[in-house]
């Protein structure tokens, strides 16, 4: 089956104002990956710098209030559920932070 949409309809879906946050919902999302790519290759290993979990909470708020607005079940609740596991990440990271600063200072 095939999709019919004339350029005007089209253009005009595109620069919808929700399709256009939708759209840099999923570039900041995509942005985390580009982060990770870049630290990994100077460090010359696999790394994921803390900038990875703030730019998925970033990329996953957006995509809910997208989601919310569209009316998309799935997402949203996908949404949620992930930025819970980003949060828990940095509150790892934080808790290991503290850890090692109390070790050092002993």
């Amino acid at each position: 089956m095939l999709i019919s949409i004339d350029m005007a309809d089209f253009i005009k879906m595109i620069l919808d104002p929700w399709v256009l946050f939708g759209f840099t919902a999923q570039f900041v999302f995509f942005l985390r990956f580009v982060v990770q790519w870049w630290v990994s290759e100077k460090k010359k290993q696999s790394v994921i710098p803390v900038a990875f979990w703030y730019l998925s909470i970033a990329g996953s708020l957006m995509i809910l209030v997208y989601s919310i607005k569209q009316q998309d079940i799935v997402f949203t609740t996908a949404s949620v559920l992930n930025t819970m596991i980003y949060l828990r990440n940095l509150a790892l990271i934080d808790a290991n932070k503290k850890a090692q600063a109390q070790t050092s200072t002993q």
